[in-house]
């Protein structure tokens, strides 16, 4: 697919890549990692064509064609949604338009002979390039992907430069998804991502025909997609197979080996100058001392990357509050004629962990701004708890901080006393050492001012936090740093987080934000997902006007055996210790098992209708898409152009629905199967 070839690139003094030979295959997943500033964006740009290496070779095959997408930048301008995202169908497009032309030049009964011969066999080309490529699907593909990553069809007829930065990159994606490059290259492409966008791409990205290379701050993302992790690090490239998570546990298995070589090797160095300055003027030891001396010209040192630092840090201690931390009743908030909610209750209690869910627009900002206090309902009441300390952390929290203060003085003015010789080990941890701190916040970059912001909030004693996405412009590092003092926090924490990996080690109860209403999910976000995949499919249905749902069918996923949240299974029928007469079961435990069993008929039934009824579908439809295609092969079929143009639209939808008809049916085989 494409290689690196003796690749040298530096910036000033500074060598980022020294002599790299890297390869990458068809269809290969590739997720760049490394310390900031190791280089991985430089790399996606010089394979995009975009920067130029000092000296070596990129070594692209004939045919190559490369989409990148930067980590902010674009805009799009002049042209509706609809029509620029159609724009990856460039060639498609004037294809299209050409058999027009052709079509209408036909129609001219002045055209002579030999022209007429010559329209007929371009047009026969162009119009069998057109189905090989599926030309008449460019409508349903354009309208996946767009609404795939968040757009609604009422964002379709807008123009392009009516949409906010964010939007502008989805536009950017989407052009690069319908456009199929054989090499992908994706800087960020979740910065700009809700978690429904995200759990879409993630599912795209692990069909997708070819090479793809990204780069992620984003952990669970990368687990999802990638199928190898490359590594740049001293100025080389090292691959590791597996997802990030198999990349962590192998790196720390090869730096200790590497640390425990540096060791042995300054050993060895350390005794052979010993025994060269002890014997170098010792005329029987002569020879030895030489042979020592060339052996130590001929030592390469081994290079081991710096040790990351891993800061632990802990909320300062804050009194308890009440059991009733917030509350809000038949509240109400719109702006001028849109409604956000109308009359939504929402409890949140002591030790409540809430991540607020929903696509981008549908109101989590707004519900957080209600929670904290900083807009009022327009109708209903919020209540706050006794002895309630909140901590506010805004989507805009970084543009608050004083320009003309220092990064320490920003720490220093708000931290307690007790926290003051902890200042310097948090802006370590965010990435702000050495002279860093002496920089004003007003020349910061965005990324610093978020990473700043968080620093600063977690110095303030509070027993609730409302955080709107605190990750934003994180690195993996500085993530796991906020993560691991959320994990200790013992206060009640409300969240809206982009990040899966985030908010499934955080969350045990979902809100989802949406219509004008909120529901609640007891639980994680994998059962919060379980939980609307089984309503999708009509086994289970939620309590009229509440968040809770009533069991119909199977239970969500729990955790595995042996982690935090497992808990030992009891038999049925409890039996007597070893030696002793097996004690028979009780009313209660008979009672448990029957209604477990009947439990247990009720679901296969329920699962073997299912299955019937997607067979039944299934067939309908093939035999459908059969009739469809002994129309589409007979003769003067394509001399109504409309009509041909309808029937290979239905065409496809049906081919769409039975791919999702028979992935249904597989999963509940599976199911069936593992039971």
């Amino acid at each position: 697919m494409i290689q690196l070839s003796t690749l040298t690139k530096t910036f000033g003094e500074r060598v980022l890549l020294d002599g790299v030979t890297w390869t990458v295959t068809d269809r290969d997943r590739v997720g760049l990692c490394g310390p900031n500033g190791a280089g991985k964006t430089t790399l996606l740009r010089m394979l995009a064509g975009l920067d130029e290496p000092d000296s070596g070779n990129i070594i692209k095959p004939s045919g190559l064609t490369v989409g990148y997408l930067p980590q902010d930048g674009l805009a799009h301008s002049g042209r509706s949604l609809i029509d620029e995202a159609s724009l990856a169908f460039g060639p498609l497009l004037d294809a299209r338009a050409e058999i027009d032309r052709i079509e209408h030049a036909l129609a001219d009964p002045a055209l002579p002979d030999g022209e007429h011969e010559t329209l007929l066999v371009r047009y026969h080309d162009l119009t069998d390039y057109f189905r090989r490529e599926e030309g008449h699907s460019i409508e349903l593909r354009v309208t996946q992907v767009l609404e795939g990553l968040g757009f609604t069809k009422a964002d379709f007829g807008k123009p392009a430069e009516t949409f906010s930065g964010g939007w502008q990159m989805r536009i950017a994606l989407a052009k690069l998804l319908l456009g199929r490059p054989t090499l992908l290259l994706l800087d960020e492409p979740t910065n700009h991502l809700d978690l429904e966008a995200r759990n879409w791409l993630e599912s795209y990205l692990e069909d997708y025909p070819h090479a793809v290379i990204l780069v992620s701050h984003d952990r669970y993302f990368l687990d999802a997609v990638v199928t190898r992790i490359s590594e740049i690090s001293l100025r080389t490239i090292t691959d590791y197979v597996g997802n990030y998570t198999k990349y962590l546990a192998a790196r720390d298995a090869t730096l200790e080996r590497l640390r425990r070589a540096k060791q042995d090797q300054d050993d060895e160095v350390a005794r052979m100058r010993a025994f060269i300055d002890r014997f170098r003027y010792q005329a029987t030891k002569a020879a030895q001392v030489q042979s020592r001396i060339k052996m130590l010209e001929k030592v390469v040192p081994i290079e081991v990357p710096p040790e990351r630092k891993r800061v632990h840090f802990t909320f300062p201690a804050c009194p308890k509050s009440g059991r009733t931390v917030l509350e809000l009743a038949d509240s109400r908030k719109a702006y001028g004629d849109l409604v956000v909610f109308d009359r939504i209750s929402l409890h949140i209690e002591r030790g409540d962990r809430i991540a607020l869910v929903a696509p981008n627009g549908a109101g989590k900002s707004t519900l957080m701004r209600m929670l904290a206090g900083t807009e009022a309902p327009d109708r209903g009441a919020r209540r706050e708890g006794h002895q309630v300390v909140m901590q506010y952390f805004a989507q805009d929290e970084a543009t608050r901080l004083p320009p003309t203060r220092t990064v320490q003085e920003v720490m220093q003015d708000d931290s307690p006393v007790g926290m003051v010789p902890m200042i310097r080990n948090i802006l370590g941890g965010f990435l702000f050492s050495g002279d860093d701190i002496y920089k004003k916040a007003g020349v910061l970059s965005g990324g610093e001012r978020t990473r700043l912001a968080v620093a600063r909030m977690l110095l303030r004693p509070a027993n609730t936090l409302l955080l709107d996405e605190p990750t934003n412009h994180l690195d993996l590092d500085s993530k796991d740093v906020l993560l691991e003092a959320l994990e200790d926090f013992g206060g009640t924490l409300i969240i809206v987080s982009h990040d899966r990996y985030f908010v499934d080690r955080l969350a045990t109860k979902i809100v989802l934000v949406g219509h004008g209403t909120i529901e609640v999910y007891p639980g994680t976000y994998e059962q919060f997902l379980w939980s609307r995949k089984e309503r999708a499919a009509g086994l289970i249905q939620a309590l009229p006007g509440a968040g809770a749902t009533v069991r119909q069918e199977p239970e969500p996923p729990r955790p595995a055996a042996g982690s935090a949240r497992s808990k030992s299974t009891v038999s049925p029928v409890p039996q007597a210790a070893s030696g002793s007469r097996q004690q028979a079961p009780s009313y209660d435990e008979k009672k448990k098992a029957h209604t477990e069993d009947r439990r247990r008929r009720r679901q296969d039934q329920a699962r073997d209708q299912r299955v019937t009824d997607l067979e039944g579908r299934i067939a309908a439809r093939e035999q459908a898409i059969r009739d469809l295609e002994a129309q589409m092969a007979s003769q003067g079929f394509y001399d109504d152009r409309a009509q041909a143009e309808a029937v290979a639209a239905k065409h496809q939808s049906l081919m769409w629905e039975v791919g999702d008809l028979m992935h249904q049916w597989e999963s509940l085989q599976t199911t069936d199967t593992q039971e």
